[in-house]
């Protein structure tokens, strides 16, 4: 419940403050006061972030490619070490805004931001799921974390899987969350016929498409509720960034053949699922649990929608601590 009325303040947040700019801009108009605007929210969760013990850093990959990290400020060696990779529909920052606080008290978290995403950006023409395993994975080598535990939400999940199957040595568990890593041809093809427009909509352009997104991801409680067409037509704005290249990524993930010999996982891996999610039905979850067999296990949250990490934080706080600790 508190971060659903978390939720509802920057729902009003949005529609006050952004009405007031509205009507007052025309006197400021020498200053880009939506730009301004829309960098508070960011500004202030990079400052949770970093009470949170989490610092932002960049490693060069090579000399085409930047991964950006939220990462520990003080490694301790008592704890493990734990990567959440984040899905679409925004950065590492806003993805995980509900579950860095917990999880950093048990983990030592990095946070990185995908390709495309946040500060990561590649010359490169490959948009595959695994080499954004690859980037991931050279990045973490790069700032000395040699074995850690992987959590992966949507896209994240492709990512997380990927880095499992590429690096078992490195990888410890793995944590996948309302992502259809094992989906057949036949199945990707209903789906998308389901959703003719659900690239678009992943990549939303305007705040038809945008609150479409939020309606089918949070099953709980309704973000923009509140806040008009025109300040979430700015949010999008505000955030256009490599669209082009965000849609490539998906573009590559529904087109390419589903892999009928895609690995059985070494790792133990926890697989979290909300019966509500809209995007990968729950059949998906079974599927991916008999694919992985015992080694896996299957957690089912009630009243929780695709975007898991929104609706039940709190319960898959609470799972990915009892399970990569063991306890």
């Amino acid at each position: 419940m508190a971060y659903q009325k978390i939720w509802i303040v920057i729902s009003l947040y949005l529609s006050a403050i952004s009405t007031i700019f509205h009507h007052l801009k025309s006197f400021f108009f020498k200053t880009n006061w939506d730009s301004i605007f829309f960098r508070i929210p960011d500004t202030l969760v990079s400052l949770y972030f970093r009470l949170c013990g989490l610092s932002p850093c960049t490693v060069d990959i090579d000399d085409q490619t930047t991964v950006h990290f939220w990462t520990a400020n003080h490694r301790r060696f008592d704890k493990p070490s734990l990567v959440l990779v984040h899905g679409y529909g925004g950065n590492s920052l806003w993805q995980f805004v509900c579950q860095v606080g917990p999880l950093s008290k048990k983990f030592n978290v990095f946070v990185p931001d995908l390709l495309f995403f946040g500060k990561s950006y590649t010359n490169r023409s490959d948009r595959s799921e695994s080499f954004q395993a690859k980037c991931v994975m050279e990045g973490l080598k790069r700032l000395g974390v040699d074995r850690y535990s992987v959590y992966g939400i949507s896209y994240g999940g492709f990512v997380a899987y990927r880095m499992a199957e590429m690096c078992p040595e490195t990888v410890e568990k793995v944590v996948i969350v309302s992502s259809g890593v094992v989906w057949n041809d036949q199945q990707k093809e209903e789906l998308l016929r389901k959703n003719s427009n659900a690239l678009e909509i992943l990549v939303a352009n305007n705040p038809h498409d945008l609150r479409l997104l939020v309606s089918r991801s949070i099953y709980k409680y309704d973000v923009f509720k509140w806040v008009p067409d025109y300040v979430l037509q700015k949010l999008i704005e505000a955030n256009k960034e490599n669209r082009k290249e965000k849609l490539e990524l998906l573009e590559h993930l529904v087109a390419k053949k589903a892999d009928p010999s895609l690995a059985i996982l070494s790792q133990e891996t926890l697989i979290i699922w909300g019966d509500q999610d809209n995007v990968f039905p729950l059949y998906m979850a079974y599927q991916l649990q008999r694919h992985l067999g015992p080694k896996s296990k299957l957690e089912i949250i009630k009243d929780t929608g695709h975007a898991a990490n929104f609706d039940s934080p709190d319960t898959i706080n609470g799972l990915i601590k009892s399970f990569v600790l063991g306890v």
